[in-house]
């Protein structure tokens, strides 16, 4: 697996620990609590499996950003969260940065 697509996957996992943190009630619901803990251990095994061969400060930037970005499109198109065009230009800009550091990064 390359560092890139370990990193892609880490980042979908902090998505999907996100929704399981929505879902687990205040970690009062066992079972997305579980699946909470088990994508945020994922995910960080994934960045750790990233971070052999893609630089720190870019690994965490775009795990971090695929987090987040993802996050909140889910937030606006699943949970009727607001999509005004300053969150969708600044959604963009995230998605924009973590190509910028993709495009430059050395590996």
């Amino acid at each position: 697996m390359t560092g890139w697509l370990a990193l892609l996957l880490a980042g979908l996992l902090e998505i999907a620990w996100a929704l399981g943190l929505k879902y687990s009630d205040g970690l009062t619901r066992l079972w997305p609590s579980l699946a909470m803990l088990i994508a945020i251990a994922l995910s960080f095994a994934l960045l750790g499996l990233a971070l052999k061969s893609v630089s720190f400060g870019t690994a965490y930037a775009v795990w971090t950003g695929i987090g987040a970005a993802g996050t909140v499109t889910i937030g606006m198109l699943a949970f009727g969260e607001p999509a005004s065009v300053w969150r969708v230009t600044c959604l963009s800009l995230i998605i924009a940065g973590m190509l910028g550091l993709k495009l430059t990064s050395d590996h």
